[in-house]
Formats: structure tokens, sequence, C-alpha cells
């Protein structure tokens, strides 16, 4: 591999906090939460009413033609919305000589939602209750099944819809890698840049599971938070009352060039990647285990390839789901890296106020590094009234913070055992 410079040059995310760069960063400095009562459809009789969903929001407003687009699921209208504040941030809607066979584009997403949007929504009630016509409901499927909807459930619909947006030609990769995803995109298109076959790279992640199977799903696996009484703390990580994530959705999106092009075309850089680490568990599909050694590994990597010692680390932000065994494991994880420097190292999980966006996770929480750096503060874990007694670090708790902040590291951990790392540096 070789040893070019990898810079962020735009950024731009879709979240329930809001859609633009400045309005989520300031929310999030405050501490806002945002989660709600689910809307999309009656979730009255689900052990968790709620989510952190993306309101307001229209994809048409954001790109050149919405008729290339029309028919698209939630997630890649998520995804054009924080691709193009990516693309304009980082200048290249002013750029005539941008080599579009040197463009590529690396994303991390799920499963399409329109299936579960059209039928289970419509038909919650009988489905629920088992009393649903299973000939009739294959003719309403028949009627409304579109060989466009059938191709636009397909995960790599927003890569391919980017790649129509911006006339990307280049490299064109999508992974299903669960809550890694995004982070495994970014560290992966950055090796993509490094060994020549790009020159930009469209970067980052697109999802949502707010529909029924999505919150059935997950309620099955007691995954998620059932504090229907008490929505605004439902995710609480690392606190010793934390019962479970809350579901959230969105996009985030990053514009990596090499160096040596950011420069040649005058470019602003924002941060450098300098490390990237992947492992996987090998143990169970939703079981951590219990010595978080995967996590070990893929940190250990980050930081060797980025030539940089646990010292040299100034903030962490955590995968922190808000889930029992995440939570620890995580912190478990990090005294092991990290040793006895762990304590005075910070970390914190804006999910505590985003919900976990899934496969959009790793680059929005990549996005509040490369902030973090920018402005010198770090962003809050909300909710944390009394820390778990195993969970005995520095959270950030309930407050953001002003603090040296040159190099960041960011965790995201999969279902299925996949673990990555990015690690992000004030560009000099």
């Amino acid at each position: 591999m070789s040893n070019k410079r990898i810079v962020i040059t735009g950024i731009g995310w879709v979240t329930p906090l809001g859609h633009d760069i400045e309005t989520v960063w300031a929310r999030l400095m405050r501490g806002e939460v945002g989660v709600r009562p689910i809307a999309r459809f009656d979730a009255s009789t689900f052990p968790t009413t709620f989510a952190a969903q993306v309101t307001d929001y229209d994809w048409r407003s954001m790109v050149r033609d919405p008729s290339l687009h029309e028919g698209i699921g939630l997630n890649t209208g998520f995804a054009l919305g924080a691709a193009t504040q990516a693309w304009k941030s980082a200048g290249l809607d002013q750029f005539a000589a941008l080599d579009t066979e040197r463009l590529g584009i690396y994303l991390g997403s799920g499963e399409g939602s329109l299936d579960f949007d059209n039928y289970v929504a419509a038909n919650l009630a009988g489905w629920t209750a088992g009393a649903i016509d299973g000939k009739a409901w294959a003719q309403t499927a028949w009627q409304r099944m579109t060989p466009l909807r059938e191709i636009e459930q397909e995960p790599n619909m927003p890569l391919s819809h980017l790649a129509m947006e911006f006339g990307a030609q280049g490299p064109a990769y999508n992974c299903l890698t669960a809550c890694a995803a995004s982070t495994q995109a970014i560290g992966e298109a950055t090796q993509i840049l490094r060994r020549g076959d790009a020159q930009v790279m469209i970067a980052g992640g697109a999802h949502t599971m707010i529909h029924p199977l999505g919150v059935t799903g997950f309620n099955r696996l007691t995954a998620l938070s059932t504090r229907n009484d008490d929505i605004a703390t439902a995710s609480r990580p690392f606190d010793r009352d934390r019962d479970g994530f809350v579901l959230g959705e969105g996009a985030g999106m990053i514009v990596l060039e090499t160096l040596e092009h950011a420069q040649q075309r005058g470019a602003r850089i924002l941060a450098e990647i300098v490390g990237f680490g992947s492992s996987a568990d090998a143990y169970r599909i939703t079981d951590i285990p219990d010595d978080g050694h995967g996590a070990v590994a893929s940190m250990r990597q980050a930081l060797a390839g980025a030539g940089l010692s646990v010292t040299d680390i100034d903030y962490i932000s955590a995968h922190g789901t808000s889930t029992k065994e995440n939570d620890v494991t995580e912190t478990r994880a990090v005294r092991t890296v990290f040793g006895d420097h762990a304590p005075n190292v910070p970390m914190s999980s804006v999910k505590s106020m985003l919900g976990h966006l899934i496969a959009a996770a790793g680059a929005v929480e990549l996005i509040t590094c490369v902030l973090a750096i920018r402005d010198r503060m770090l962003p809050p874990t909300m909710s944390l009234s009394q820390a778990d007694p195993a969970c005995d670090l520095d959270y950030v708790a309930n407050a953001s913070r002003k603090a040296k902040v040159d190099v960041c590291l960011s965790n995201s951990f999969g279902f299925g055992g996949q673990n990555d790392t990015l690690i992000v540096k004030r560009f000099q």
C-alpha cells in the first residue's frame, strides 16, 4: 500500500436532529435529543413505541433532477441529501475539471423498506391479529409491486442513485456489515485512494429500519429500549439503568481525496484519515465476546496503521449503543488497548441523542469527530445519570466540553461480529 495521504474535504448528513451540518452540530452541543413517538405507522401495541426519526425533509429540493430518482426508498433519499451536502461542502459543484472516471463511491447500507412501508403497515392490524388473507395479500402485492419498486428495495440502490447524481464512473462498492457498514466503507475507500484507483471517493452510509418489521425484529432480539414512559432518556449509553438502544435513521457522507488532488484544486481540507482497522469476532451472531477481542484487534490495527500510540488519541467516539452487553464490552476493550491511560481519554456516544442509525451510524459519528477537531469541542453522552460500575471511564456525561482535540478514534461494531475503527487527525 502506498503512503499517499488521504484527506476529508466535504461532509454532509441527514439526521433526526436536522439536515445540515451546523444546525445538527449545534443541537448536539446543546445535548438535544431527537427521539419521538413513532409517526410512520401505528406502533401503539409494540413493546417499543418510539424512535429517532428524520422529519421535515425532502430530498427533491437537494438534487439536480428529481425525475431521475422517482420511486426511491427513504434510505436513498437520505443518501442523496447527505451526499449533496458533502459535494457542495467540498466545493466540487464548482470544479468543472473533475475526472468522473476517477470519482468513486463506497457506501455502507442495508435493505430497502418499500415493501415494509407499503404492505405491512397497510395491513398491520390484520397482520398482528393473524387475520391476513394470504390470497388477498398476494393480489395486493401484485398490484403494487412494479419492477422499479422491486429494484429500489435492493441495498445497492443508494449507491446507484449517487452515481447518477454526480456522474461517478469510478470504483463503486457497497458493503453490508450492519452497524459497522459506513465505517468500513470509509476505511476501504481510503485504501482505494491509496492504491491509486481513484482520486476522489464519496463514502458513508444510509439506512432506515423504522418500519414494522424492523422494530419487531429488534424487539424480538431484546435489543431496543422499552422505556415508553420516558423516551427522552431512553438512549443512555454506559448508564446503570440502560435497557437497549433507540432505533434511528438517516445518512452520513464524506468526500475523500488524495492530498495531491485536493491541493491541486485548492480544496479546503477538513481533516485527514490516518488509520483504519477491521476485524471479526469469530464468535456468535448477536453476542459479543466478554473480552472484546475483536474490538481490541480493530483499534490496535488502526493505531498501528496510523503510526500512533494510545497517548496520541484525544477523544474516542464510542459505538456506545446503550445495550447492557455492548457498553461494558467496549469499555473493557478500550481499557485493554489503552491500559493505564484509558481513564485519561474522554469518550462519548452521540447515539444518546441521535439514536442508532444502524448502517449510517459510523459515518455520522466520524463527522462529529471532524467537527470536534474543528471546534475543539466534545459532544456529550446524554442521560448518563449513574454510570454502570463496569463502565468506569470518562464518558463526557450530559454536557459538551471544551478540550484539546487533534486526533480522534471512532469505533463501530456490528451484529455478526464485525468491528471497524477509524482514526482521523487535524490536517497539518
